[in-house]
């Protein structure tokens, strides 16, 4: 009877353990949402029928000593969560002044930098990163830093109020989005130690208040401004309104499937955060009052 118990309790460990995510890897069309200090994925079945279902959850106070002890600070308010490299990795930005790329299956930190008013970043071709910060005394900028080399900035461009960063493997170019601008990129002596971004092309925006800056496919993009969202065509090299979102304000995050039409966004309604992730195409509503919610991504 012992024995029973003791296997019992192993096994109530292990299943607790593996409902909180643990080594788990996220599923195509899982959601992955952040706010506060926290990130989580949500299993995209249970999403689209407007129930919310914990497939992993990590706060920051998790990193402990992988961090230097000023991260859990500068990462108290995270404002991106981006899927990378197949779906095993987050790319986390936080506007309180760090970025990090974490690992989900192991939770482990595998690089970190102190990057002011951080709103998105994405991977690069050779193990790098670009950062964009927001507006801030040492902000204003992209970033790119290699992720062997912690806190370490390896180029910088300015950028006024950077808010979103997207690599296109299509075109290997990097979009920038500022406050009222989009700006396209070229890499430059990419595999030395002093890697460039060249600068290509600026394009005006519709509207002031860049915010949004997403990939539908590899040549259009979803952007959001003060007033409204757009997509823009890189080879047409024009922007359009978004139909369904084309009259929303404060739109903070948006996420278009281009063939099944599924549209998954949060918009700010308490201030800049918000308890709620909205989708379409199956329309839903998840509700999370837990956190004060930012961004929402999809995992590709």
């Amino acid at each position: 009877m012992h024995k029973l118990i003791v296997l019992f309790l192993l096994i109530t460990v292990f299943q607790s353990a593996f409902a909180q995510g643990d080594n788990v890897k996220p599923e195509s069309g899982d959601l992955v949402a952040c706010g506060e200090d926290q990130v989580f994925i949500l299993a995209k079945k249970d999403a689209y029928k407007g129930q919310v279902n914990y497939r992993w959850k990590w706060k920051v106070s998790e990193a402990g000593k992988q961090l230097p002890r000023d991260y859990q600070q500068l990462l108290s308010t995270l404002d991106d969560c981006k899927p990378v490299d197949n779906g095993t990795k987050l790319l986390l930005t936080a506007s309180s002044g760090a970025t990090i790329l974490l690992d989900i299956a192991t939770k482990k930190v595998l690089f970190y930098a102190k990057t002011p008013m951080a709103h998105s970043a994405d991977l690069l071709p050779g193990g790098r990163i670009a950062v964009a910060n927001s507006t801030h005394q040492k902000g204003n900028s992209l970033e790119v830093y290699d992720i062997r080399y912690p806190e370490k900035v390896l180029y910088r461009d300015s950028l006024y109020s950077g808010h979103g960063v997207v690599w296109n493997l299509a075109s290997k170019q990097v979009l920038a989005l500022g406050f009222d601008e989009l700006r396209i990129y070229e890499l430059v002596n990419w595999t030395g130690n002093k890697p460039k971004l060249t600068l290509l092309k600026t394009y005006k925006l519709p509207d002031e208040g860049g915010h949004e800056l997403s990939s539908i496919n590899n040549t259009q993009f979803l952007i959001s401004t003060h007033h409204g969202v757009w997509t823009f065509d890189l080879r047409k090299e024009s922007f359009e309104p978004f139909t369904p979102l084309a009259k929303r304000v404060n739109i903070k995050s948006a996420n278009y499937h281009n063939e099944s039409k599924a549209l998954i966004y949060t918009i700010a309604e308490e201030s800049w955060w918000t308890f709620n992730i909205y989708g379409e195409n199956p329309t839903f509503k998840l509700h999370i009052p837990s956190v004060k919610l930012y961004k929402v991504r999809v995992v590709r």
